[in-house]
């Protein structure tokens, strides 16, 4: 993962983890059961968007520069095809 994108996804998961902590302190205060519900979606948001992210950042990466030196080692010993297969799979299980 390139640098910059680390620091975007570290940056989008700390604010998560804030979003979270304040569901917490919502469901603590046995706040009106709407407005949780609406921070729970914000939270969903959020993750997705680091979802997305993390998905570009692999397919570009470790699935279309295949082979570089910057990949990680996971992907040295995995041909083009099995990737393929290895992004379809992980797509499936964000999607759902």
């Amino acid at each position: 993962m390139v640098s910059e994108s680390r620091k975007k996804i570290h940056n989008r998961l700390k604010r998560a983890a804030g979003q979270i902590a304040g569901l917490q302190k919502m469901v603590e205060e046995d706040r009106y059961c709407v407005d949780i519900l609406t921070q729970l979606a914000a939270v969903r948001s959020a993750l997705d968007a680091v979802g997305v992210q993390l998905l570009t950042d692999h397919m570009e990466h470790c699935v279309a520069d295949h082979g570089k030196a910057n990949n990680h080692a996971e992907t040295k010993f995995k041909t083009h095809g099995q990737l393929i297969d290895e992004m379809k799979l992980t797509l499936s299980r964000f999607l759902k």
